[in-house]
């Protein structure tokens, strides 16, 4: 019998009882639209948790400078200049497991609005890839420019802790504050982001193009130190680090009776240095990849000999990345087991209607075999009505999940994300169903004495 044949005869005897064939299908149709329903609410539940999770770092990579070591001796991380701008810049160019990279320079000094006060928890300078790399959107006003960053722009972001707290409730876009008697134009507010893993209030924070912290605030030369490891006493006490003064009988450099004049270019300078690097990777399954991606370029960008240890150190956020792998894990296997339960209660349904359907058409089965069918004919007819049927439901059930699916977004405003994959293994475990629970009745049918099957009552 040819496919086409042994399908229309199935389609045929599957008319014979309509009502009987659908009450069979709906437990697939139940089974496999509640597999479609929370499969959707779960992958929409695990974007929304990644969402959240990446936002307080879990994609983060953090590269700081190496140590400094002197006779044995080690000064600690941090203590020598090892990477610039032009790193990161490369990094964001070379490196395709890497979303977004952004330089930051830290500072921490007074912030003056008024007759109000406040020192910021974190002051960073910073490229306007920063908000992506946090995944940082704004409150208010918009984000300083790569054009602000190239000509130490004086413009700032504000947190909201600083915003509430200078100027209460009015809108601090446009005004300006005086930062290390630095004025700087407010142009943003950054969205609240609540405390971090540690306890630390992230919306305790200043951003600003970090040419302006370094080179403005913090009152840096290019040819200087690193800022965040110099110390500052004030500016009296700088001024009068720049002068020389008759106390001074053995001046260590030439003498000079007039500090030299302070430049104002960002660009004068070869080698820029600044506090660490911040990248965020694809995703969280593509962080080991950023970082061998990542410590390959730094080292041939700051020619490290074979066997010769990184001037560098990356570190990622491994414990939040854990507890999202674990998470979304056990969020899967859940669903699994649901989709599993689900539809073995179908397949036993199936099963137990093809079962009915033998013992009614036994000799019908038996009148095929006296005519020339044989027992493969017999084997293949019921396996294609069990088959379809599973097949009927799966179809019905994927159009039930996805209405579902929409009503808990409708009405509940859950987050809910379409599955291809899910539709299709609706498509693949429907057929395997009807297969596997069909096989048996088949196998049984195909089994039949033909003279006994004629016989039967």
């Amino acid at each position: 019998m040819t496919p086409a044949r042994t399908l229309k005869t199935a389609f045929r005897a599957l008319r014979r009882n309509l009502m009987r064939a659908f009450l069979t299908t709906l437990g697939i149709v139940i089974g496999v639209g509640a597999v479609i329903a929370m499969m959707e609410i779960g992958h929409g539940s695990s974007t929304a948790i990644q969402k959240t999770v990446a936002s307080m770092g879990a994609n983060s990579l953090m590269v700081f400078p190496g140590q400094a070591t002197s006779a044995g001796v080690s000064f600690g991380g941090g203590s020598t200049m090892t990477l610039t701008p032009q790193d990161a810049e490369a990094i964001m160019r070379e490196c395709p497991a890497v979303k977004a990279v952004a330089p930051i320079v830290r500072a921490r000094t007074q912030i003056v609005y008024g007759n109000k006060n406040w020192v910021p928890q974190n002051m960073n300078g910073t490229t306007p890839s920063y908000l992506q790399v946090r995944d940082w959107p704004l409150a208010e006003g918009e984000s300083f420019t790569d054009r602000d960053v190239r000509g130490t722009g004086r413009v700032c972001l504000l947190g909201l802790t600083i915003a509430n707290e200078l100027f209460g409730d009015q809108s601090p876009v446009g005004k300006e504050i005086r930062v290390n008697n630095v004025s700087l134009k407010v142009v943003g507010v950054l969205s609240r982001k609540g405390a971090n893993t540690w306890g630390q209030d992230q919306d305790d924070c200043l951003l600003a193009p970090w040419t302006t912290i370094k080179y403005r605030v913090s009152g840096q030369r290019l040819d200087s130190g690193n800022q965040s490891a110099a110390s500052s006493s004030g500016s009296s006490g700088s001024s009068s680090s720049q002068t020389n003064t008759l106390s001074k009988l053995y001046p260590s450099g030439s003498l000079q009776l007039y500090p030299p004049a302070a430049s104002n270019s960002a660009l004068t300078v070869r080698f820029q240095n600044i506090d660490q690097l911040m990248a965020s990777s694809v995703s969280a399954e593509d962080m080991p990849e950023a970082i061998n991606q990542m410590s390959a370029l730094l080292r041939e960008r700051h020619r490290l000999r074979p066997g010769e240890p990184d001037d560098f150190v990356v570190r990622d956020m491994t414990e939040i990345t854990a507890t999202l792998k674990s998470t979304s894990d056990m969020m899967t296997n859940l669903l699994l087991c649901v989709a599993a339960i689900s539809l073995m209660v179908g397949g036993v349904g199936i099963m137990n209607i093809m079962l009915v359907s033998v013992t009614e058409r036994t000799r019908e089965i038996g009148l095929r075999m006296s005519v020339g069918a044989r027992a493969r004919d017999i084997l293949r007819q019921f396996l294609t009505e069990s088959v379809v049927l599973c097949l009927a439901g799966g179809a019905a059930g994927i159009l039930l999940g996805w209405g579902a699916s929409w009503l808990v977004t409708y009405f509940l405003n859950w987050p809910t994300e379409s599955s291809p994959g899910a539709v299709l293994a609706a498509v693949i475990v429907s057929a395997t169903v009807g297969i596997v629970f069909g096989y048996y009745p088949a196998w049984k049918a195909s089994r039949l004495d033909p003279i006994e099957a004629l016989r039967y009552e």
